[in-house]
């Protein structure tokens, strides 16, 4: 009689998830990931995005200095000729065999491959200001886009 009760109390004493309870945990994770997966994909995006719009303002300033130093260049300014004379440690994801114009303000014409998925960033002789207005998000772009398509309204 006393190691019946004893099993009893030995049983009550257990800890432990039941089967119903692990199976609602289960759910409630599977809630959380089915609604966090898909903002962290955008998030991921749209920093792609913005740090290729970064890269470029980063070549142009480059550029400036680069013509601040050499008034007589006569020539549009290759990417590559910046980081071969050192007025620029990298160009990010901006190709070396784009260009900045001259004329001020300067202007970067380049084309930058495979930003967000297969889809590539163009700058067609954009400007700092121009860069900086444009306000598209990463998560949005779902074709090649070109710098300036949308803008900040005022």
């Amino acid at each position: 009689m006393f190691k019946k009760l004893l099993n009893k109390k030995l049983l009550k004493n257990q800890k432990g998830l039941t089967l119903i309870e692990l199976l609602a945990v289960i759910v409630i994770l599977a809630i959380v990931a089915a609604i966090a997966i898909p903002a962290i994909g955008n998030i991921i995006d749209n920093s792609k995005f913005n740090a290729v719009k970064a890269d470029g303002i980063n070549v142009i300033n480059a550029a400036n200095i680069y013509y601040t130093d050499n008034p007589e260049a006569a020539d549009d300014v290759q990417i590559s000729t910046l980081i071969t004379e050192k007025y620029l440690d990298a160009a990010g994801k901006i190709p070396t065999t784009s260009k900045v114009s001259k004329d001020v303000p300067r202007k970067l014409t380049a084309t930058v491959p495979n930003v967000v998925g297969a889809y590539s960033v163009i700058f067609t002789a954009h400007s700092i200001d121009a860069i900086n207005a444009d306000i598209e998000k990463g998560s949005k772009i779902k074709s090649n886009y070109t710098i300036g398509t949308t803008k900040k309204t005022q």
